[in-house]
């Protein structure tokens, strides 16, 4: 059986994990590293020790065919050699394809925004001047999805989302990426409020990175191993309330 670890600072993974588990049989092993919440607030050397460990440690104990790094946080600013590892990138290429007023939004963590690594990024493309991105800090809507206030409290989440969003989506922008792997759980709410625009989840693309890499996959059902390095009791209790009944081990860098 195929066997992929997915991880990410929290319940951000579980947008990549369900996207893989309907396109592909294998195992997971989801690592939610909650001690390390959330790598958007981290600086870049301290997301590259803890990116590489977590990669090591993942592999010396589970020995995965593919490691996804669930994040697009340390995917952008965290350079990895090892060949194993597929991470998740903002799809603004599709978006701008998408888009009829060539005005999009990158939605994603403080760091992520205010980093070169993201301009270098939107750089490789050689958009024209007449196409605008607008970058977002959304990191407050990646702490609705943790602490599942999205789920508890949807009046207090539409009320956030406004707030962060309303004055930068004044502008002629129609399509916006959702570029933390947390934001896809909101994408019902911020469709709801704005829905002359188009949300983007990267994780389509990050599927068909996995079944290039895993053609020879003989897997006929879907596994899950569940670990976190935070409060186990805690993420049991958070993962029931978006249906997840397994139990959860902990494992920490």
């Amino acid at each position: 059986m195929v066997k992929i670890a997915v991880f990410d600072s929290g319940l951000g993974s579980l947008s990549i994990i369900n996207a893989i588990q309907k396109n592909c049989k294998s195992e997971i092993i989801y690592f939610a590293d909650q001690k390390n919440f959330p790598y958007g607030g981290k600086s870049k050397k301290q997301l590259e020790l803890i990116i590489k460990h977590t990669i090591q440690k993942l592999e010396d104990n589970f020995s995965p065919d593919l490691i996804i790094m669930a994040s697009n946080t340390p995917s952008l600013i965290v350079k990895i050699t090892n060949k194993k590892v597929i991470g998740v990138f903002p799809p603004i290429e599709e978006a701008m394809i998408l888009s009829k007023t060539k005005n999009i939004a990158i939605l994603a963590t403080k760091v992520v925004i205010k980093s070169e690594n993201l301009s270098n990024y939107i750089k490789q493309f050689n958009f024209s001047n007449e196409k605008k991105i607008y970058k977002v800090d959304s990191s407050l809507l990646v702490d609705l999805v943790e602490s599942n206030k999205f789920i508890k409290n949807t009046k207090y989440c539409k009320n956030i989302i406004k707030k962060i969003l309303l004055n930068t989506f004044k502008n002629k922008i129609d399509v916006a990426t959702l570029s933390s792997t947390h934001l896809p759980f909101l994408k019902s709410l911020l469709s709801s409020e704005f829905p002359h625009i188009k949300f983007i989840d990267p994780s389509d693309s990050v599927v068909q990175k996995i079944l290039k890499n895993i053609k020879k996959n003989k897997s006929t059902k879907n596994k899950i191993k569940i670990y976190t390095s935070g409060n186990i009791k805690l993420f049991e209790k958070n993962l029931r309330l978006l249906g997840i009944k397994h139990k959860v081990k902990f494992f920490t860098i």
